[in-house]
């Protein structure tokens, strides 16, 4: 980068990121987006600059299933796909959600876009922008037949397709990553009837961070932390230490503040293949609402798509 650009790009970097924490200054109540343990292995999901970082087609799907044996508990399913373009400053994604808790069934889709400036074959910093739609159903009348006369419960269902945008920042060197993002900005308010609203608040803020050590040449470590901050609720955070051997086995620990203990599998079945299992244990007070939860993903990374790329992996 040139001494002349230097000015002009601190200066956008710094737009940016003001851009990012004054878009969420909205007021209402906070309800948490679909949650994942193995967030370190998917950035997309998480923050929309990180579209093409794996410098291949990638592809990911995964399944989540929260606190098992326990009726209307959170069950995920996710879609996920980014690519780099040819001259690898832009890169392109699509992240499809579906989240069912209880009676509510939330559906999403976000086409992700993030510019990439290289510094060198492993130092880059990306700013991403995603924008997509939110489909909120809400299935009121299956409570109707257990609530009486309860006149907060409608007799029928609710249904709102919304708008959405998000932005992030991502930088990554062979060792280091950094992320920061606000994947879900818009709020929106719903009435059900006369005496009951719902109310979705999707602003969020998501730090992520991991670095690998290298101990010698069979066994890195990779210590990761993702802070989680929804306005008006407890700052949250995940702590976790994977040890990855040969560069294709990854065994994992994790903690989930005052709710779990996480426990990672995750193994390159062959070079485009990867099959990951996680495992949460609940702590606290979470043991009495749920037996433990698990998450399935699998990602497919279609062959590279330059040649003597280096990996930051």
């Amino acid at each position: 980068m040139s001494r002349r650009l230097i000015p002009e790009f601190k200066s956008y970097v710094k737009t940016l990121i003001v851009s990012i924490l004054s878009l969420g200054s909205y007021v209402g109540v906070a309800q948490n987006n679909a949650q994942y343990t193995q967030y370190m292995f998917n950035g997309l999901i998480i923050n929309p600059a990180y579209a093409g970082m794996d410098e291949a087609l990638s592809l990911t799907i995964a399944n989540r299933m929260q606190w098992t044996g326990v009726d209307g508990a959170p069950v995920t399913q996710t879609f996920s796909g980014h690519t780099l373009f040819k001259n690898k400053h832009m890169g392109t994604g699509l992240s499809l959600v579906n989240d069912k808790i209880g009676v509510h069934n939330n559906f999403s889709a976000m086409g992700s876009y993030a510019y990439h400036i290289s510094f060198n074959k492993s130092v880059r910093l990306s700013f991403g922008f995603q924008a997509g739609i939110h489909n909120n159903k809400s299935d009121y009348s299956s409570l109707a037949a257990s609530s009486g006369n309860d006149p907060l419960v409608g007799t029928s269902g609710l249904s709102q397709t919304s708008f959405d945008v998000g932005a992030g920042i991502y930088f990554r060197t062979s060792r280091l990553h950094i992320g920061l993002s606000a994947p879900q900005i818009l709020s929106e308010n719903s009435v059900v009837n006369d005496t009951m609203t719902v109310h979705w608040r999707r602003i969020n803020y998501l730090l992520f961070s991991k670095y690998r050590v290298h101990l010698n040449n069979v066994i890195d470590l990779e210590p990761c932390v993702l802070v989680k901050y929804f306005p008006g609720n407890p700052i949250s955070f995940d702590l976790n230490m994977n040890i990855v051997a040969f560069d294709a086995v990854t065994l994992g620990l994790s903690y989930r503040k005052d709710e779990s203990v996480d426990f990672l599998f995750r193994g390159k079945i062959t070079q485009q293949i990867q099959f990951g299992y996680a495992y949460d244990y609940p702590i606290g007070d979470v043991p009495k609402a749920g037996n433990g939860s698990h998450e399935i993903v699998i990602n497919y990374r279609f062959k590279f798509v330059y040649d003597k790329v280096v990996s930051p992996r």
